[in-house]
């Protein structure tokens, strides 16, 4: 399944190339395809998704293609990606348009929250009103002050407030909230290096224990 997911991504930048600079990663099981700074699809097992931002989702809903969905811990995370079916595979100006519009919607998506700093936590990936507070309580008024804060010194703030270690999904669900991302569908690079950070600061709760 990974050759034929590698060969998908090489016809899928052949597509894109008139987009801009293609580029491509590991992420999710799959690779990401991204231009511009802007991740805009993903292949996974052979098929390409086309990611939506809240303003092109209804989009792809309307021409009936196919939601990614990731199961988790036994229950379906519904994502924003959308596959590219069979029919639309047969002409490739027709990919090429969808890749377009998806891209286009995630550098408007890019645009806005670069400037809306200040807009309210809870309106990111992954955070509650609940959650909100508590980050209101350390110090992070806004989307801005978190993105200042980062994934990591904002968690350790939320530990020392709450003097306790809060769990590895909330350090996710913080970085997916920076990034954009469900939790779910954080980048594979972020994951690794979260979970190499988090366990070490296990590692040297423990000690502190002892």
């Amino acid at each position: 399944m990974i050759n034929q997911s590698k060969k998908r991504v090489l016809e899928c930048m052949a597509i894109f190339a008139p987009l801009g600079k293609i580029r491509t990663r590991t992420q999710f099981g799959g690779f990401s395809l991204s231009a511009d700074g802007a991740m805009f699809a993903l292949v996974s097992d052979g098929d390409l998704y086309l990611r939506a931002s809240a303003e092109t989702e209804a989009h792809f809903c309307r021409k009936k293609m196919e939601r990614l969905i990731y199961r988790k811990r036994g229950m379906d995370v519904k994502l924003r990606y959308f596959k590219v079916n069979l029919t639309q595979w047969e002409d490739p100006e027709v990919v090429r348009k969808l890749g377009k519009y998806s891209l286009r919607g995630m550098l408007r998506e890019i645009e806005v929250r670069k400037n809306n700093e200040a807009g309210r936590l809870k309106d990111l990936p992954n955070l509650s009103l609940a959650l909100e507070r508590l980050l209101w309580q350390v110090g992070i008024a806004n989307s801005g002050d978190l993105r200042t804060q980062g994934a990591c010194k904002t968690y350790l703030k939320l530990c020392a407030m709450k003097k306790k270690n809060l769990g590895l999904n909330l350090l996710m669900a913080l970085e997916g909230a920076i990034l954009g991302f469900h939790e779910a569908a954080l980048p594979m690079a972020s994951r690794e290096t979260l979970t190499h950070w988090f366990n070490h600061q296990q590692e040297q709760f423990t000690d502190t224990m002892h």
